[in-house]
């Protein structure tokens, strides 16, 4: 394959993000051992400093927020499956795809060139907030690691719209004979709904990082007032600017983010339960509409991040309505994938188990949305660990299982291999386990008024010292359950290499799919032919036995009714 094959760009964008879930979990890792174990001395290192915590803290969050749970969704399994998916031969444009996928891979190197600068890595927290983004004075790691950090989110930003770009035009313009909007696989309209998103949140992204610069090196005062006091020293800005207008940038892209990283989970999750519970996708136009509905009101509520920073009440209220709204659509599509595999007999495969975690941790995540999204408890909730194991659940640990879900249902697609259900069963077992018992107790830290970004929780003065140190058993369980999760990577890790160094048996299509990734030869061949589709995914027979799939022609078994 050349290197502007979108298969080659698909495993170079995952490669970047396995390297990147490697050195964000080690970072993740460091920082529960040292809440748990604030005195303990790391080995060659010694003791981790209340700034190098803060680092932990801003590079763990940057680097799988946007290298993981970004990249390998969209982008790696984007380019991975889409064009098979849509009867495609090719993305759009393969060198702007390629061109993207280097930047990416640059933008990562960048960020992670941080950690070795004088002062090391930045320290304001992966949200960036001014002032303390805005000046070199304002501690370690706020110079050359800040600006490190600029220039890798602009350089991220940069290949993600091109990506998204690439994305929308390929679904628009290069779909297969026969393959109508209607009848997308319901990932497609994931990819497609999540690079909308992109193309408007990333571009905003842009801009601000742009003015954050100016702000730092060419004395502008953008998000700064025209006089500020940092370190005992007054600066002066041309411009009388405000910290909240960054607030409101981040946030226009911030929220949206969490659907560019879940809506290609939602439509997998979709497919692949329909395809292992051999029943059609319930209320399949209904699912499409919720997944656009969702992007576009994903849009619209990002003030419920700001509910602390002094917005008007009537506009917290307006934030609060619209965030209760997006409810609606994840509720329905909830429901949709209860209704499908509702009374069937479904195949508890490894894709089909990581799919239903998927839905679990949605449900248990989703459930305390609205929750922060009422202003008053938000106020005691604001920036505690409560918030911590809400986007933990619903976006980390449910994107993981997406991406878990995603690997091993398209590995025999991709290498020809298939991996070990047992293995595979027991990964997912341990995951679910290890992720539950890592992220649910946070929400009683949370409640408790345990603070985020504090890099010891004992020697508070006043009466904080003893209501954190009722924690403490808390916090050691959490510490030793990431421990936990981590290593129940360990049997997954065997699986791929063990699976990689055996020879090539897997069957084309082992998982009696109807998704036109899967037909015979196909794109995937050596000389790909066009493909047409027939029908819309998931046409099964009410038997559960037979079903046709969108490559072949003929009469449905069971024509689902207009």
């Amino acid at each position: 394959m050349s290197a502007t094959h979108h298969r080659t760009i698909g495993l170079g964008y995952i490669a970047i993000s396995v390297v990147a879930v490697i050195f964000g979990t080690i970072l993740s890792l460091l920082m529960r051992l040292h809440l748990s174990w604030p005195a303990w001395p790391l080995p060659i290192h010694g003791l981790i400093l209340p700034e190098e915590y803060l680092a932990l803290v801003t590079m763990h969050g940057t680097i799988m927020l946007f290298f993981v749970l970004t990249v390998a969704p969209q982008s790696g399994f984007g380019n991975l499956i889409l064009p098979a998916q849509i009867g495609s031969q090719s993305m759009a444009f393969p060198r702007l795809n390629a061109a993207s996928m280097w930047l990416t891979a640059i933008a990562l190197a960048t960020l992670l060139a941080a950690f070795f600068v004088p002062q090391g890595a930045p320290i304001s927290g992966w949200t960036a907030y001014p002032p303390l983004s805005a000046s070199s004075l304002a501690g370690p790691g706020q110079g050359a690691g800040m600006d490190l950090w600029l220039a890798a989110i602009a350089l991220f930003a940069v290949a993600s719209t091109a990506s998204a770009i690439n994305t929308l035009t390929t679904i628009v313009k290069l779909r297969g004979d026969g393959m109508t909007w209607q009848r997308l696989p319901l990932t497609v309209w994931g990819w497609f709904t999540a690079a909308l998103l992109s193309v408007i949140a990333f571009s905003v992204l842009l801009a601000a990082l742009a003015m954050l610069f100016c702000d730092r090196h060419l004395h502008t005062g953008f998000f700064l007032p025209a006089q500020d006091l940092i370190n005992a020293t007054l600066l002066q800005h041309h411009g009388d600017g405000s910290p909240l207008l960054w607030l409101h940038l981040f946030w226009f892209f911030g929220h949206p983010e969490v659907y560019i990283a879940i809506l290609p989970g939602m439509g997998l999750t979709s497919m692949v339960l329909a395809n292992f519970a051999r029943r059609r996708v319930f209320a399949y136009r209904l699912m499409i509409a919720t997944t656009l509905l969702i992007g576009f009101l994903g849009i619209l509520v990002w003030g419920h991040h700001m509910f602390v920073a002094g917005l008007n009440p009537f506009a917290g209220s307006a934030f609060a309505i619209s965030t209760m709204a997006i409810a609606l659509p994840a509720a329905a599509k909830v429901l949709s994938w209860l209704a499908t595999i509702w009374r069937s007999r479904p195949q508890f495969t490894t894709p089909m188990l990581f799919a239903l975690g998927f839905v679990s941790l949605f449900i248990t995540g989703g459930l305390t949305g609205p929750i922060l999204a009422q202003p008053i408890l938000d106020e005691y909730l604001h920036n505690t660990f409560f918030v911590v194991a809400h986007f933990h659940l619903i976006m980390a640990m449910a994107g993981v299982f997406g991406l878990l879900c995603a690997t091993y249902y398209w590995f025999p697609l991709i290498f020809h291999r298939q991996l070990s259900e047992r293995l595979g069963k027991g990964h997912f077992w341990l995951t679910i386990f290890g992720a539950y018992s890592t992220f649910l107790p946070m929400h009683l830290t949370g409640l408790a008024g345990e603070p985020r970004q504090y890099a010891q929780l004992n020697g508070i003065p006043g009466p904080a010292t003893s209501l954190l140190a009722a924690t403490t058993p808390l916090q050691l369980h959490i510490t030793v359950s990431a421990l936990f999760l981590a290593c129940a990577q360990l049997p997954f890790l065997y699986n791929l290499i063990a699976t990689m160094l055996s020879p090539a048996t897997s069957p084309k299509n082992p998982w009696s799919a109807t998704t036109m990734e899967w037909s015979p030869p196909g794109p995937w061949a050596l000389e790909p032919e066009p493909s047409k589709t027939y029908r819309g995914p998931c046409d099964y027979a009410d038997d559960g036995l037979t079903f046709t799939p969108q490559w072949q022609p003929g009469a449905t078994p069971n024509p689902p009714p207009e």
